[in-house]
């Protein structure tokens, strides 16, 4: 669940109690919600759904489609409430989580920690029950791994955090292919490939930009104890393995022409601004005109228009 959107409340606009500790009903369910973080998982469905069209080799079940979608918000939705309890502490210290609803006092740590163990219940349940149980041990593992590889071990101790820790985010490719199939190909593990070296140059980008909160908490993102000339460099490494991982569908005889000029065309892109990124920062330039953004916000719509292309070649077969 490394897959990351910015917060949109700007800091300092903040969703408190009211005194005397009152809490209003709406706000508080705002904030349950918030606590699974929706823009986040809408970009984790992107993965999910486009495979399930591959892996039908056409338009899916609609009502499995419904099911798997829902039980993904769920576990997601779990993980991200566990992660939220873990981090507390740094939340209340970083400028773009300070407004999370455990630092707000919306919700409890307590009731956010029940909220999280409910969720990670009952998506398991569900999936098990309504899809299969190996989406339901995928689902499961994805949230463990987010929760307790990625959190608890990684993030506070090396660098290497959201490598590694970005696995949690490539099972829900494996998750769409095998709610369809109840088990799993080499295209689904390409495409899972796909997302873990998209994962790091996605997320050092806005790492760059927010690094003095990171350094603030003493979290080791790589942009915190290395120059900007190194992170533009290993940006530009796995941008370029990404890419080139991209392109196995289509010789391995899993995707065609479309999806393979989409692939070209939106990784050539991603390529040049990847190393604009990199020649800017062997440059010196640094602040706003180093520009790490724009790699951020194209990343995800990169992603978007893969994963689109997978599902509208398969309905094309």
């Amino acid at each position: 669940m490394c897959v990351t959107a910015v917060e949109s409340r700007p800091a300092g606009v903040a969703l408190t109690p009211s005194p005397g500790g009152h809490r209003p009903y709406g706000a508080r369910v705002k904030a349950f919600v918030a606590l699974t973080k929706p823009r986040i998982i809408e970009l984790l469905l992107i993965t999910t759904v486009p495979v399930m069209f591959l892996a039908a080799q056409g338009v899916p079940d609609l009502w499995l489609v419904l099911t798997t979608t829902i039980g993904g918000y769920l576990s997601a939705g779990g993980a991200n409430a566990l992660n939220m309890y873990i981090d507390r502490d740094i939340d209340a210290l970083m400028d773009r989580t300070s407004q999370r609803p455990l630092v707000t006092g919306m919700v409890s740590p307590r009731e956010c920690l029940a909220f999280g163990i409910a969720l990670a219940v009952i998506s398991t349940l569900w999936f098990g029950l309504l899809v299969n149980w190996l989406s339901a041990g995928l689902a499961l593992g994805a949230l463990l791994f987010y929760v307790v590889v990625y959190t608890m071990l990684l993030k506070r101790r090396t660098s290497q955090n959201i490598i590694w820790g970005g696995i949690a985010g490539c099972l829900p490719v494996l998750i769409g292919w095998s709610s369809v199939t109840n088990s799993l190909s080499w295209a689904a593990v390409i495409l899972f490939a796909v997302i873990f070296f998209w994962t790091p140059p996605h997320y050092w980008p806005l790492s760059m930009k927010v690094k003095e909160d990171y350094a603030r908490v003493g979290v080791p993102m790589l942009p915190v104890i290395a120059s900007n000339q190194v992170v533009a460099r290993q940006i530009v490494l796995y941008s370029w393995v990404m890419v080139g991982v991209s392109l196995l569908l289509t010789p391995l005889g899993y995707t065609g022409w479309f999806y393979l000029s989409v692939a070209l065309l939106a990784g050539g892109f991603w390529l040049w601004e990847a190393h604009g990124l990199q020649n800017r920062a062997r440059a010196g330039v640094s602040g706003s005109k180093l520009k790490e953004m724009r790699l951020f916000h194209w990343s995800i719509t990169y992603v978007s228009l893969l994963f689109l292309a997978v599902a509208v070649r398969s309905t094309r077969r």
